[in-house]
């Protein structure tokens, strides 16, 4: 869309603000109806066959435009992502805390990243922390799901839990 002082083609199908086809008619005639009428003549569909133009106020049409957008950012659910770190030499107490509080996170809707790191030659034994990552999801079950399963990275396995949808 754009605006246009010199219209190429010969003839142009012209559009109202309102949305009433005038017609077909020569690009100076309906550049001397969008002055008559203050407003711009803007060529919506250049490929058309004769091209579309539209009588509009261009400024307030951005105006617009923008606003719908802002409108649809706002719209959409950012979904934040929390990540809690074991290590493979975590206490029950301490995996119990853990696990209380992603379930609070889960139940705020945000997904949950559950890493547990390895240190020295802990790497070793990467059994130990998949099951306690699996007992971890297990303690979750009722409020959240494997969205992707545990994987080495580094010297990290990682999981994540997505909230349950309902």
């Amino acid at each position: 869309m754009r605006i246009n002082e010199r219209i190429r083609a010969p003839q142009v199908r012209v559009i109202d603000e309102n949305g009433v086809q005038l017609g077909i008619m020569a690009p100076s005639e309906a550049l001397r109806l969008a002055r008559e009428r203050e407003l711009d003549l803007v060529e919506v569909a250049p490929n058309a066959n004769p091209p579309v133009c539209r009588l509009l106020d261009f400024g307030k049409y951005q105006y617009e435009q923008a606003k719908r957008e802002r409108q649809a950012r706002k719209a959409q659910k950012q979904i934040e992502v929390k990540e809690i770190r074991l290590r493979p030499k975590t206490g029950e107490h301490d995996f119990q805390v853990r696990v209380r509080q992603a379930r609070k996170f889960l139940e705020s809707g945000a997904k949950v990243k559950v890493r547990v790191r390895f240190r020295g030659r802990e790497i070793r034994h990467p059994e130990v922390a998949a099951e306690m990552l699996s007992e971890f999801a297990q303690a979750l079950a009722d409020v959240g799901e494997i969205e992707i399963k545990p994987n080495l990275e580094g010297r990290s396995l990682l999981m994540v839990l997505a909230p349950v949808r309902k």
